[in-house]
């Protein structure tokens, strides 16, 4: 998964440990991570470049997942409005996997997320 640009969103009173094992993990495979702490912040940086896949928390304040995956979507494909989306999430239920990708994730990760399956799901979803 060499050269994968990832974009990895965490709620600034997210856990510390379980940002740094998900970054690390990411890093470990190849990838290049930008590692944000809120939803605007988000879509700040996915206007200013492109990026190939999104990791995003959804119980975040101000601007939960949901939210910032909608308003994702709406931006144009230069603007990563296309960009391959994983909600990594410790909301576990059936619910919150549909509603996941009902707002336009491709994937519902449940928290904690084993390495290996973190890897191949971005993999699968980016077709590396």
């Amino acid at each position: 998964m060499s050269e994968l640009n990832c974009i990895s969103v965490r709620s600034e009173d997210d856990n510390a440990d379980s940002r740094e094992i998900t970054e690390f993990v990411l890093e470990q495979a190849g990838a290049v991570v930008t590692s944000v702490s809120s939803g605007a912040e988000a879509l700040r940086v996915l206007c200013q470049r492109v990026f190939d896949a999104l990791i995003s928390d959804v119980g975040m304040p101000e601007m939960d997942g949901y939210e910032l995956i909608e308003k994702v979507r709406v931006l144009p494909a230069e603007h990563n409005g296309d960009v391959a989306a994983i909600a990594l999430t410790a909301y576990a239920g059936d619910h919150d996997a549909e509603r996941s990708l009902t707002a336009g994730f491709q994937r519902h990760l449940t928290k904690p997320v084993a390495p290996e399956a973190l890897i191949l799901t971005l993999r699968e979803l980016i077709g590396a």
